[in-house]
């Protein structure tokens, strides 16, 4: 499988790159492991003797691979997704973070601090007009100003913060949801 936008025609320099092939990967994905991959970014939970079923191995030929993909470092984890609305945490905030002392306090203070924050699920460090984008969940709006006031302003460091709301999110599938 080729990246989009590379090679002839494009406006990136080069052959098609097929994006299963880098120096860090350590192993070389066929057909059926990429069919695996897709199954499995799908439904997480299928298991070994389902997914051989559906592409003609046995259940230990399909647990092993699966296995293999695993301690490759490929197939990083499973995971449960939980409707955060349904819990009762209808916000989502995206926040930008610029560090205003950065000199005297260290990265791993701030990072230390921020992720004890249960309202924060995601703690992104980043190049550009910010320092750290964060993903934190509330209530409500008022949820989310407590928890901003109180928790992520008291934070050592903390400058500049930016707050994006989030209206509606969509998951558009790239190069890896076509595995």
């Amino acid at each position: 499988m080729s990246v989009a936008g590379a090679g002839e025609g494009s406006a990136l320099p080069g052959p098609p790159r097929d994006i299963f092939t880098s120096k860090k990967m350590k192993m070389d994905l066929d057909d059926t492991d990429r069919a695996l991959l897709r199954a499995l970014s799908a439904d997480a939970t299928q298991s070994a003797g389902a997914l051989g079923r559906r592409f003609g191995l046995s259940q230990p030929a399909a647990w092993r691979r699966i296995r293999r993909l695993e301690e490759a470092g490929i197939l990083k984890g499973r995971r449960v997704v939980l409707n955060r609305e349904a819990l009762g945490f209808g916000v989502t905030v995206f926040l930008g973070i610029k560090l205003a002392t950065k000199g005297r306090v260290s990265l791993e203070d701030f990072e230390r601090a921020v992720t004890a924050i249960p309202e924060v699920q995601v703690v992104q460090h980043v190049l550009g007009l910010f320092d750290y984008r964060l993903r934190v969940v509330a209530r409500d709006i008022a949820d989310f100003e407590r928890v901003l006031r109180r928790r992520i302003m008291t934070l050592p460091g903390v400058g500049q913060v930016e707050a994006n709301v989030l209206l509606s999110e969509e998951r558009r599938p790239g190069p890896l949801g076509q595995v």
